[in-house]
């Protein structure tokens, strides 16, 4: 059985940033290390990005499970090579840094989007074809969108990486964002709703945890709602949409909630005040969407396939990252739960290997 891993990471080095040239050489970041630091801490760095840091992760190889030639592609063949141990036959790589934004400035955000792409692609066209990449779009200067996301299709990139809550201001069912759309569509490039911010915080880190759910989960949740609400999929027909890292869980509730808002409008005079257009949800509201939803293996399966369905679900480890959402040995564990009866053998083949396909277009 063919394995690809949905949802993967790098973690930036000074390196990502050699690609910016001429103008764009005034935003490039750099990093700086605390000046005095807790021997009492684990030693700390930071991006230093427009005046104002950012986290730079010093990870740890046993925690994370990686060493750092692999997770900053130092040596691609030493990330093949624990591919190899793992299973795994493609990765599908997601950033680091860009999953909380980093500037409000169009032009800075630009600069390093562009940079980043360009470098990734160039380390993963080393991979022959086994490391394959989410590209982030200059969403703060759409006029710059097409151009940019057909460069990343041609080398190598397999969706767009887009946040749920507020991205240069607006919401992702915002008509902003139809050029966005409607370049993902051409180049048959999956929109990739990863948990993670586009509205930039420049607040201490340790005030995180009081609104993390609202700075990663919750903006994934709300953008799926948004989509479906302001048909999204049928105006862009083709269009694959992906919800990642979120888990699977409130999925159900997501279309108890759709549902229960579309009988509600029956027979109101008031439907469309509050820019809620009529709502028609019938059948499987994802699969009848094209939304694919990365699971994780210890939610409740059984529950969840009988909701989202055997065709949209997949699964990630989230590679290099040390969080709640690490699952190294994620093929193991579906297949023991399958063994166990829990779930369908035939779910285990969609899930690893089938839906993702699908969705990341391989």
């Amino acid at each position: 059985m063919g394995i690809i891993d949905a949802d993967t990471h790098i973690d930036e080095t000074d390196a990502t940033w050699e690609y910016m040239t001429g103008a764009d050489l005034q935003y490039k970041p750099s990093t700086a290390f605390p000046s005095n630091p807790d021997p009492k801490l684990p030693p700390a760095r930071y991006w230093v990005i427009d005046g104002k840091r950012q986290v730079r992760f010093i990870r740890s190889d046993k925690d994370s499970g990686t060493v750092v030639e692999s997770r900053e592609l130092l040596d691609i063949n030493v990330r093949l090579k624990h591919m190899d141990e793992l299973g795994t036959d493609i990765q599908v790589i997601y950033p680091t840094l860009f999953l909380m934004e980093a500037s409000d400035k169009p032009e800075l955000t630009s600069a390093m989007r562009r940079s980043y792409n360009r470098w990734l692609g160039e380390r993963c066209s080393k991979s022959g074809g086994r490391l394959r990449w989410v590209c982030m779009p200059p969403v703060m200067n759409m006029d710059e969108v097409d151009s940019e996301l057909r460069w990343c299709k041609e080398n190598g990139a397999c969706g767009v990486l887009k946040k749920g809550d507020r991205e240069a201001g607006k919401y992702p069912a915002d008509p902003y964002f139809d050029a966005l759309y409607a370049a993902a569509e051409k180049y048959d490039l999956a929109v990739c709703l990863h948990t993670g911010s586009g509205i930039p915080d420049f607040s201490p880190a340790r005030e995180f945890s009081h609104g993390q759910f609202m700075r990663t989960k919750a903006g994934v949740i709300n953008a799926i709602i948004g989509l479906v609400v302001h048909k999204l999929p049928q105006r862009f027909p083709k269009l694959r949409f992906g919800a990642i890292e979120a888990g699977s869980m409130w999925a159900p509730f997501v279309a108890y909630d759709l549902r229960r808002q579309a009988f509600r409008q029956q027979g109101r005079e008031s439907v469309g005040v509050l820019g809620i257009p009529e709502l028609e949800v019938t059948g499987n509201v994802f699969k009848d969407n094209r939304i694919y939803i990365t699971c994780q293996i210890d939610e409740d399966l059984p529950y969840i396939l009988s909701c989202v369905g055997e065709d949209n679900l997949i699964v990630g480890s989230d590679y290099t990252h040390r969080d709640p959402s690490m699952e190294l040995e994620f093929r193991k564990e579906l297949e023991n739960r399958a063994a166990q009866g829990e779930i369908p053998q035939a779910a285990i083949q969609k899930i690893l290997y089938d839906n993702p396909k699908a969705f990341y277009a391989l």
